[in-house]
């Protein structure tokens, strides 16, 4: 989780020191009722952009386009910057 505060916000950029590892809301990725998502499913979001993500008033399609988004982008800048080392800990 720790490396997920190493990047900017995936979604906006911002790099104000809320970021941190925003969770997956969808089932698929293991959330439940009570339950997060692994770890493994989060993107790196700002504590504004996770706040939108959680409680904002708009689409669930909305939310998920952006959160798929989010991670994507979250993969592949934790693995330019960690390498290996983010690879094992998802793997």
């Amino acid at each position: 989780m720790e490396m997920y505060r190493e990047i900017a916000c995936q979604n906006c950029s911002n790099n104000d020191g809320t970021v941190c590892g925003a969770h997956s809301n969808q089932a698929k990725h293991g959330k439940g009722r009570g339950i997060k998502a692994s770890d493994e499913f989060c993107a790196s979001l700002c504590n504004y952009c996770h706040g939108w993500l959680d409680w904002g008033e708009c689409s669930r399609q909305a939310k998920v386009k952006m959160w798929e988004e989010a991670h994507i982008k979250t993969v592949s800048r934790l693995t330019d910057k960690f390498g290996d080392e983010y690879l094992r800990l998802v793997a």
